[in-house]
């Protein structure tokens, strides 16, 4: 009898101390891994509000919570490349920013969940099936599409009163750049404005472009967002100044580093929505049960120390629109 309860003893000491190990291993540490277009500095800026909200949720990156990123430094080649190093370091979940590097995860992964901060037209592009049900891996944010530069061509030409020629800068990468040109051709011919479509391939190209537009008559600029033009964003700037062109920029870094105005999302508010996503996704949810979201704030952003540089005054009625002037 005794040997037994020896035996019992033993037993149940072994399972208390088992017990014990497992409460003390730790928990491991979730992997947020970051895939941009553009530059370091550029994913800086735009990741700074998604990080503040991980904060605020409990997230302390290098306590409990570690993040990677990832930049294609403007070349879209690069992103399935990058895509596959974070599918290496078995991320738990994969931010993107912009259709290519959401598209290259989606590509690399069928298993991590990926979470798009902003995406032009996700369903049209085919990156997800539908808005309410996105199915598979992926979830988000999706902006407004080629919309957004009809309305942005409308603000141009209030802010310019004799706008008669915008020059149209677009890159190949951009995947919604034939549907965004149209819109903006739709819009343009309402408003009685010409349209001079300007191609750029690649760096060697923007000089050019600039200089088709000045021989073209262009008294105004738009272009489209990708990540090559962010990463060149300061030599476009300084071109668009230097012709003395009142430009229509498609992200408040470009505002926020010389360029005269914006109008966008609230790039820092889906931000930190993709934040609150990824914590669901984290605790449980599965990407398939997220409805993908659009955004619900707008920016107007302008920069007054820009325009004095080209010799231009903002009308006072785009002026008192502005969600934010740089002064």
């Amino acid at each position: 009898m005794k040997r037994i309860v020896s035996i019992l003893l033993l037993v149940a000491s072994m399972f208390s101390h088992g017990a014990f190990a497992d409460a003390q291993q730790p928990k491991k540490v979730p992997r947020i891994c970051y895939l941009g277009a553009s530059d370091a500095s550029s994913s800086a800026i735009l990741t700074k509000p998604f990080r503040e909200r991980l904060r605020e949720i409990g997230y302390v990156e290098g306590q409990n919570l570690t993040m990677e990123f990832r930049d294609s430094e403007g070349k879209d080649e690069r992103l399935p490349e990058l895509a596959a190093e974070l599918v290496r370091l078995n991320c738990h979940v994969i931010v993107t920013a912009g259709a290519g590097a959401a598209q290259a995860a989606k590509n690399a992964t069928k298993t991590i969940p990926v979470v798009m901060a902003f995406s032009p037209d996700a369903v049209k592009l085919g990156i997800v099936a539908d808005l309410a049900h996105p199915g598979g891996n992926i979830t988000g944010l999706t902006d407004m599409g080629a919309q957004m530069y009809g309305k942005r061509l409308e603000l141009l030409k209030e802010t310019v009163p004799k706008l008669a020629r915008v020059a149209f800068l677009w890159s190949p990468t951009q995947r919604s750049a034939a549907d965004i040109l149209k819109e903006t051709e739709t819009v343009a011919r309402f408003l009685r404005v010409g349209v001079q479509s300007l191609e750029v391939k690649g760096p060697d190209d923007i000089d050019g472009a600039f200089r088709a537009a000045t021989k073209g008559r262009a008294n105004g600029l738009i272009l489209t967002s990708s990540g090559f033009f962010a990463f060149h964003r300061k030599r476009i700037i300084d071109l668009a100044e230097k012709n003395r062109l009142p430009a229509m920029y498609p992200s408040v870094t470009y505002v926020e580093a010389g360029g005269l105005m914006v109008y966008s999302e609230d790039r820092s508010e889906m931000y930190r929505r993709a934040a609150e996503i990824v914590d669901k996704i984290l605790k449980g949810t599965k990407p398939a049960e997220i409805p993908v979201e659009r955004p619900k704030k707008f920016d107007l952003v302008i920069n007054l120390p820009a325009a004095k540089r080209i010799g231009f005054t903002v009308p006072p009625n785009v002026l008192v629109r502005a969600t934010r002037v740089i002064r």
